[in-house]
């Protein structure tokens, strides 16, 4: 451990036995023949801390379908029906199921280098005590965060203090009660360290609020195991930390928008006000970020539908679609809950979480009319009687043309072409006139309902159900969302086959969280976009502080918590309705209208034990599979398994590979 050669070459081996360094495909700091005590080389140690947040865990599908699969909010849908099956329905599910294989040793791993950094602290002969305490606090931080995912994914594991390089081929499992110990003793001494200034000024990294807000949910979490502190039960530390950060607010710089379309801006994405905890994305209007050394978050293509399934009304194809993004997996779809716990009436956070209105785009920019002219058959749509026969619209519309909804163009010098909007065109365009172009804030955010007159879309999904003689009056195609649902073999799941003729069961209303679309956040090709991740944000400090409440007796204080994140959310000209006595229930749906698709959902029913009860009514594929006794925590790594001397008294988690669990 004297060299920091030692720490490069452990994490480039790319594996490991035991509680150790598993490999970080990340930027590797060269420090030559530097030792541990000099502070730029220890403090470049932090680089391993940060890095599977951004590398793995919040640009890839593996920990999405473990946070946020076998849940009550999320699906596959019909053209992808059973991928990812294990974690979306418990079928299957093994100590071998790949995202939950990862994401045990991507924890673990970067627990390794956070001990590290902390280990090493006393041994760095340069620097200020004061910027040392906060590199150790932003490490403890970090290192409260993985072991806070393993804890709550994996149970009763081992708490470690191993080093990067260090083994451990006998390890010994660690009580609930010393995991949610050792996690809150480390944010408590990050917080006391940590300020409202990032290291560096680096907005990536994390902060007193971030500290705090991990505090908070690690409190709430472990209040689902029940557990005390000096005589309060977790519920009411959560409450407490929740509510000083709310009532301090301006003194740990947390903010919390007025308006629900700021909030997810894509002008706001970086270094956006309300986050606590970010991924953070490469911004490649660098240069130097050509040569492929950047991480490719590509989330949104297994997030969005391919609205392409309708090929004859949707003409651009998924390789060529500078507005949507390569949409080529289409994998993660909403269940009915998830659509029907909006009020649409009210309710903005609607399309600012689900797009369901699909339309062409233009590049009129005279430099990059890379597409043909605004009325051009690659813009437009012709509706011929074959089509109007086809997708039900009524033959008044014949020969007309649906015109492009967003003009794009191109932004060239940095390290790949960025595809960004020059505005929308309003409704009822058809001139193509570059004056008449409206400014958005996000053009994934389509205003809903849309008009029956609006001749800029092809496809839009209704909430609200239509007959026939109702869509037959709008020029685009019209899809009732709840005819989505129903298949012959679970209630619950989309339909796996045709039922009005065309191709509509393979679309689903797409979450819009992760697609980016702003000068920088393009990667190397259309299946990449580059955005920041909202790891932690100030919302979820409200829902917290209201879920406490709500768990301790006190539903009025629960509700004026809830008040701020609804009364923000309503549209222009409506009130978000009170809403009454705040229950368990209550809590459930306002995170999933707030926080859908975040990484947060198993982890909540988890801690309110609520499987048993929500799966049967909103994912009975699921539910069909779901057994309590081993399904309240995720496998425990092959991988892990097979490279320690003691896996059968380490046990499984009860997965059938190991005599018995565990614990």
């Amino acid at each position: 451990m004297k060299n920091f050669l030692k720490y490069t070459l452990v994490a480039l081996a790319g594996s490991s036995l035991g509680l150790t360094s598993c490999g970080l495909d990340e930027y590797n700091p060269h420090a030559g023949n530097e030792t541990i005590d000099s502070f730029e080389t220890w403090k470049g140690l932090t680089t391993y801390c940060y890095s599977p947040l951004t590398t793995q865990l919040y640009s890839v599908y593996d920990f999405l379908s473990v946070a946020e699969g076998g849940t009550d909010m999320w699906l596959c849908p019909s053209g992808n029906r059973d991928y990812a099956k294990q974690l979306i329905y418990y079928d299957g599910l093994t100590t071998n199921t790949n995202a939950s294989n990862k994401l045990f040793k991507q924890a673990y791993s970067a627990i390794a280098w956070c001990n590290s950094v902390v280990a090493n602290a006393d041994k760095v002969q340069d620097g200020t005590e004061e910027e040392k305490a906060k590199i150790v606090a932003e490490a403890k931080t970090l290192r409260a965060f993985y072991n806070l995912i393993l804890v709550t994914y994996y149970g009763p594991v081992t708490l470690t203090t191993e080093e990067v390089g260090n083994i451990n081929t006998s390890p010994v499992r660690s009580t609930i009660e010393d995991f949610y110990a050792a996690i809150i003793t480390d944010l408590k001494e990050a917080a006391a360290a940590l300020d409202n200034n990032p290291v560096d000024g680096n907005y990536a990294r994390v902060t007193k609020k971030t500290a705090l807000g991990i505090m908070a949910r690690a409190y709430a979490q472990g209040a689902g195991e029940g557990l005390q502190e000096d005589g309060k039960s977790y519920w009411q530390r959560a409450r407490e930390v929740a509510e000083d950060m709310i009532v301090n607010s301006a003194s740990y710089n947390m903010y919390l928008y007025d308006n629900i379309d700021d909030l997810w801006a894509q002008e706001n994405n970086r270094n956006n006000k309300e986050a606590l905890f970010i991924a953070s994305g490469a911004n490649t209007t660098i240069p130097d970020f050509k040569n492929g050394n950047y991480t490719k978050n590509n989330l949104f293509t297994y997030t969005i539908c391919n609205p392409n399934k309708l090929t004859d009304l949707y003409t651009r194809t998924d390789k060529t679609n500078y507005y949507l993004g390569r949409t080529n997996n289409a994998t993660f779809a909403p269940s009915q809950y998830s659509i029907d716990v909006f009020d649409t009436s009210w309710d903005r956070r609607w399309e600012n979480t689900f797009m369901t209105a699909f339309g062409m785009f233009s590049m009129t920019n005279p430099d990059y009319q890379w597409i043909g002219p605004y009325t051009g058959s690659n813009t437009c749509v012709t509706l011929t009687p074959p089509l109007i026969k086809k997708y039900g619209i009524d033959t008044k519309f014949t020969g007309k043309k649906i015109y492009p909804y967003v003009d794009m163009t191109v932004v060239e010098g940095g390290a790949f072409n960025q595809y960004v909007p020059d505005g929308v065109w309003p409704k009822g365009e058809t001139t193509g006139d570059r004056a008449n172009l409206v400014q958005v804030k996000n053009v994934y955010v389509i205003d809903y309902p849309v008009d029956l007159d609006d001749n800029r879309f092809v496809i839009v999904m209704s909430k609200e159900g239509r007959t026939a003689e109702q869509k037959a009056e709008s020029s685009y195609f019209t899809i009732n969302i709840d005819d989505l649902f129903g298949s012959s073999e679970y209630s619950t799941e989309y339909k796996t086959e045709e039922f009005d003729g065309t191709n509509s069961n393979q679309l689903y209303p797409s979450l819009i969280k992760f697609n980016w679309c702003y000068n920088g956040s393009w990667g190397s090709a259309l299946n990449t976009k580059n955005g920041e991740v909202m790891i932690m944000r100030t919302a979820e400090i409200y829902l917290i502080a209201a879920e406490a409440c709500q768990q301790l007796g006190d539903a009025a204080a629960a509700a004026r918590h809830l008040e701020p994140l609804r009364n923000r959310a309503a549209r222009v000209g409506t009130t978000a309705p009170a809403l009454g006595t705040v229950t368990e229930d209550v809590i459930l749906d306002e995170y999933a209208r707030e926080m859908a698709g975040e990484l947060n959902r198993w982890a909540l029913l988890k801690r309110h034990h609520a499987f048993e009860t929500r799966l049967p009514k909103y994912n009975k594929r699921a539910a069909a599979f779901f057994n309590p006794d081993k399904h309240y925590v995720r496998p425990i790594s092959a991988d892990f398994l097979n490279q320690i001397d003691n896996k059968d008294q380490y046990g499984d988690n009860g997965y059938g590979t190991t005599p018995g669990k565990g614990f």
